[in-house]
């Protein structure tokens, strides 16, 4: 049985459903995160947001969704689902039947005699996104499609049509890349079976956020969808998609997608569970070992990190090590370390939690003992 598990009750319900999300993570400062549905209530939703080190390194959305349709003797079924003022639309979230997640995000979808399951991956220390659609059940041909919505944005701001925007794609093998904007990096979307991409550019205006409208915040959004990715798909057969700011090897996809799920610990026990949540805090990006305060729109902060890295690090794989470079990090940048009055006691506190899982003083006061002092004494001296 699954760690989590919802049914169509629940899920078609969307007071219900669009009031839980769900979030995973690469472990190098990306995520994906939207609702039961995937339908994105919050500006900060997507399913592929990344730090960009060009642009200062915080997060951007790249990808706000994948709207999957089904086609059958000519008639269209879609999956998706979007708030638009006053209406939701499509309203895909009817055909599902089934949400669970454990080493993964898996549903399941029901339309007329098909059964079809989507499978999302986030594979780890990489940007890449995979989904794994199987068509289950099906009596007759059948055509899938699948039509990205751009953001390359913050995720503090929002989007709107404009003219700025490149529309024009590289072409790699079974797929394309776009890049918005300038110094943002491309995003490569391929699929591991031969495919056809139509491109039909436009803007989806007037997307709303709920959430941000319930806070007070612009809520209003325009993205742009390039055109869509459409081939014949069999009863059985599996079909990934990729989106990763390299170009993937599409013979390789349903590989890459078996390895990486193969190697994620089930949340069967609560220990597993616990150590996941932590894993998802410690990020190892550009050779350093950095916590994040908090999904999705907190970044870095030194107090936080002090306060949560030795309960994080005892959960870690490689924990002592997984502390060591933490740490050094958090001294070397001291991003707000001396902002507060209490963050250098904090970091005291840390120093001690580490002690005690290394046991070396002299290594622990050569490293770090002059820092120490010098707080100590700015501490004496006080501030005016």
């Amino acid at each position: 049985m699954a760690y989590l598990q919802f049914n169509k009750h629940e899920l078609v319900n969307l007071e219900y459903s669009l009031n839980r999300e769900i979030l995973s993570t690469n472990r190098a400062g990306g995520y994906l995160n939207t609702t039961l549905t995937g339908c994105n209530t919050r500006k900060y939703h997507g399913l592929m947001v990344v730090p960009v080190d060009s642009l200062g390194g915080e997060n951007y959305v790249l990808l706000s969704s994948l709207d999957e349709t089904l086609i059958q003797h000519n008639q269209a079924f879609n999956l998706g689902i979007h708030r638009y003022p006053g209406i939701y639309d499509p309203r895909g979230h009817k055909y599902i039947i089934d949400f669970e997640m454990d080493k993964n995000i898996v549903l399941t979808y029901r339309i007329g005699g098909m059964i079809f399951r989507k499978e999302i991956l986030f594979v780890h220390n990489k940007e890449q996104l995979l989904i794994k659609y199987t068509l289950a059940e099906a009596h007759s041909p059948t055509i899938l499609r699948l039509k990205p919505f751009l953001a390359f944005r913050n995720i503090h701001d929002l989007t709107h049509a404009n003219l700025t925007a490149d529309t024009f794609h590289s072409t790699v093998e079974k797929g394309v890349g776009y890049r918005l904007y300038d110094n943002f990096p491309r995003l490569f979307m391929q699929l591991n079976v031969k495919n056809e991409f139509v491109k039909f550019p436009d803007w989806y205006k007037n997307i709303e956020y709920v959430r941000e409208k319930d806070r007070g915040y612009h809520y209003n959004e325009d993205l742009f969808v390039p055109g869509y990715f459409e081939c014949p798909i069999r009863k059985g057969q599996s079909i990934v998609f990729s989106a990763s700011l390299e170009p993937a090897n599409p013979s390789r996809l349903q590989t890459v997608f078996k390895q990486e799920l193969d190697k994620r610990p089930s949340r069967d026990s609560y220990k597993n569970c616990l150590k996941l949540a932590a894993s998802q805090f410690l990020i190892n990006r550009n050779g350093k070992i950095q916590v994040i305060a908090g999904y999705p729109w907190l970044g870095r902060c030194s107090r936080d990190t002090a306060i949560a890295l030795p309960g994080l690090a005892l959960y870690a794989d490689n924990g002592i090590s997984i502390f060591s470079r933490a740490l050094e990090t958090l001294v070397k940048e001291a991003n707000g370390l001396f902002n507060t009055a209490d963050a250098p006691l904090w970091l005291f506190w840390t120093l001690q939690q580490y002690l005690g899982m290394v046991g070396d003083k002299a290594a622990l006061w050569k490293d770090y003992g002059n820092m120490m002092k010098t707080i100590v004494k700015k501490y004496k001296e006080g501030t005016d």
